[in-house]
């Protein structure tokens, strides 16, 4: 498993740092350790999609007891592909009535997340769930206190936490391959789903498929829109997280990672086309982390001459390379590291020179490697059965998603740099920022980690 940098600062001061066999605030598995068992799993948002082959690798060497999905067509399909399993449309009804189920995924809309895993963590389940693991800053924090109260393993899916490029980077961070990282720059090619302006969801019938009342989840009551489901929902503010929310805990889990970076405190976004609904068409936000010395740079989508939103070319790489879908680039004081594609799985320092040097000096293999490269889903299981720690639980992955969150903020308040205070869990100065970090549930829904 993972080994986490004991230096770095957790999410709560009630944190632990935690090592690679550490069960430090996981207290329930320690009675739980039997490798060879089978766990009972559920899914929520199981049916298609994502959470398909989420559910698919959870349940390698594990019991399939139920299913969740709002959409019918979707849980049919996959009750054929797992007949032993119970289907639901409403995972509080499935939570409640299957006293068996040990573990569970979350692979529905952004919005559905807090409510799943918080129901789910309430009754002792363990959770792995998809990133974004929230869409509101306020739902972060309350999962991971309620994750900690119930002494749960816990795990987000960005299976680029568990592969061996991210570990190299940080190796190579910390024995000084570029010195000090003085600034990150990370883009993406998101939004491929609509945005801005072309984000549009008009009224129509709820279709005979969808349970539309449990598609809501906690979320305000509204009639069915159109051009949310199965996967539009990303563009729109109530339900998604826009190309941050879905990319950003990707793309930015390599830097993120090797800098031990905490929490930016100063944040500006320019942005393109956001609307009363909808996340904008583009962006650039500069996250400055005051403490740490890094201007932390995000480029999304495209500006307004159309033109693919993305930091310039750096000198030195070889001949024939440009930023095409996504990647970082980190600049220190002896240099830099660029990495395309949207995990953490090529870094290379640049100059090309450069990085042939560094390879010959044989960089050191220090940190621990994963149990499961490339499959987040599989490390969850193996990590409950055998008392172990998965590498983006929630100490790690709150925190950053928790940066995703912030550079939506910004874009609120878009062309005015806001100033973030992480002990009031507030932007200084700015009451009217309240409402982006937390949601008005709905009669019912209200979850929070006191409640559990």
């Amino acid at each position: 498993m993972m080994n986490q940098n004991t230096s770095r600062r957790r999410f709560l001061k009630t944190a632990g740092a935690l090592g690679a066999a550490s069960t430090m605030g996981f207290p329930s598995i320690l009675s739980a350790q039997n490798p060879g068992r089978k766990l009972n799993i559920a899914a929520i948002g199981g049916g298609g999609g994502k959470g398909e082959s989420d559910l698919a690798n959870a349940a390698k060497d594990n019991n399939v007891v139920a299913i969740c999905d709002v959409d019918r067509d979707r849980l049919a399909k996959a009750l054929q592909k797992y007949p032993g399993a119970k289907g639901f449309t409403e995972f509080r009804k499935m939570l409640d009535e299957m006293k068996e189920i040990e573990a569970v995924t979350v692979s529905t809309a952004d919005h559905a997340h807090f409510p799943a895993a918080m129901h789910a963590i309430g009754l002792g389940k363990h959770v792995c769930v998809q990133k974004p693991l929230v869409n509101r800053l306020w739902e972060a924090e309350q999962l991971y206190k309620a994750a900690k109260k119930k002494g749960v393993v816990t795990n987000m899916g960005n299976q680029g936490h568990t592969g061996e490029g991210l570990r190299v980077l940080k190796e190579w961070i910390q024995q000084g391959a570029i010195g000090k990282v003085k600034e990150i720059h990370v883009w993406t090619n998101r939004p491929i789903w609509p945005q801005g302006k072309s984000a549009t969801y008009p009224a129509k019938d709820v279709p005979a498929n969808l349970d539309w009342e449990s598609w809501q989840a906690a979320t305000k009551r509204r009639p069915f829109m159109d051009n949310l489901h199965p996967f539009k929902w990303r563009g729109h503010l109530e339900y998604g997280a826009g190309a941050m929310g879905d990319m950003g805990c990707h793309l930015m889990d390599g830097p993120f990672f090797a800098c031990d970076l905490t929490t930016p405190t100063k944040l500006k976004a320019e942005v393109l086309e956001m609307t009363a609904d909808a996340w904008p068409k583009g962006s650039h936000v500069v996250m400055d982390f005051v403490k740490e010395g890094v201007k932390f740079h995000w480029y999304e989508g495209k500006g307004a001459d159309d033109k693919a939103w993305k930091p310039a070319l750096p000198a030195g790489l070889e001949p024939g390379r440009e930023l095409k879908e996504g990647g970082f680039i980190m600049i220190g004081e002896k240099g830099g590291i660029i990495n395309f594609g949207d995990y953490c799985d090529q870094p290379r320092l640049f100059p090309e020179s450069k990085h042939k040097d560094w390879l010959a000096t044989n960089p050191k293999k220090t940190l621990a490697r994963a149990t499961h490269p490339g499959n987040p889903q599989e490390e969850f299981t193996h990590a409950i059965k055998n008392g172990l720690v998965c590498g983006s639980n929630f100490d790690y992955s709150v925190p950053l998603t928790e940066l995703c969150l912030l550079g939506n903020l910004a874009m609120h308040a878009a062309g005015k740099e806001i100033e973030w205070d992480p002990a009031a869990r507030k932007v200084v100065g700015m009451p009217e920022m309240d409402k982006h970090i937390k949601r008005e549930f709905e009669k019912g829904w209200e979850y929070s980690a006191d409640k559990i």
